[in-house]
């Protein structure tokens, strides 16, 4: 391996990717281990998550899975030091686990409300802080908590997501304050429209799919392996001096009026 490939490289390391059994969260599990890690994914469905584990080891990659909900304190604890005993470490955490419950914010439901928040931003604050005493103990880690363009813009009907990855750019900062010190870097990813299950919804709307692709400088909607380059990036030694920053990934939607 050169130099270069070396920079990039994630052998000897271990990931921790919350909700990673399925879309999103399992493309960026895979491209982590192709770069070298041994990961360990993380679901509430045992069946859904012991067939992404599988279907890594399949394909010659280190995987193993751990089940537990990322908005129980008590389940994230117990795993956590299930997965650190016997001098076990964990180098890397993706904050990924995520839903939505759209609608107007006048007929909201807190119910809908508190989900999105707990499960898009406290599930990454408990995850965080039982996973960052490690990396502060040891003087490296890397965290890299899967926000949204929604950290920055807000459509009708997203009022919860937009307030839960808003407010994960902001931990995502403050994490960054109060770690960088101990060589932890800490940033932040953000997809732009991507194809997922939770997007097909948007996706088979004609309206919608067409706005996306007129709206978008690339011309279409993202796909899960268009966010493994940069979480590679954000999780090996090339970016140890980039710390608190939100990196998009929305083919320039961003960018543009």
């Amino acid at each position: 391996m050169n130099s270069h490939e070396d920079r990039f490289s994630l052998a000897g390391k271990r990931a921790l990717i919350t909700g990673s059994s399925q879309g999103i969260g399992l493309a960026m599990a895979r491209g982590l281990a192709e770069a070298g890690a041994g990961v360990v994914l993380n679901g509430r469905d045992e069946a859904k998550l012991k067939a992404a584990v599988e279907s890594l080891r399949k394909a010659g990659l280190a995987a193993e899975g751990t089940k537990f909900d990322v908005t129980d304190e008590g389940q994230i604890k117990s795993a956590i030091a299930e997965l650190q005993s016997g001098g076990k470490q964990i180098d890397i955490l993706v904050n990924n686990a995520g839903i939505h419950r759209r609608g107007p914010l006048v007929d909201m439901s807190l119910a809908d409300w508190q989900a999105v928040i707990d499960t898009n931003l406290t599930s990454a604050f408990l995850v965080a802080r039982s996973v960052a005493p490690g990396m502060i103990a040891r003087k490296s880690g890397k965290i890299v908590n899967v926000c949204s363009l929604m950290s920055d813009l807000a459509r009708p009907t997203t009022g919860n997501y937009a307030a839960a990855k808003g407010g994960l750019r902001m931990l995502t900062r403050a994490m960054c304050a109060e770690w960088a010190k101990h060589n932890v870097q800490v940033n932040g990813l953000a997809p732009g429209y991507i194809s997922t299950d939770m997007t097909q919804v948007l996706i088979k709307d004609p309206a919608f799919d067409s706005w996306i692709r007129g709206r978008t400088p690339a011309g279409r909607w993202g796909e899960v392996e268009d966010l493994v380059g940069a979480c590679v990036f954000l999780c090996s030694r090339a970016a140890n001096f980039v710390n608190g920053h939100l990196l998009f990934a929305d083919g320039g939607l961003s960018a543009v009026i």
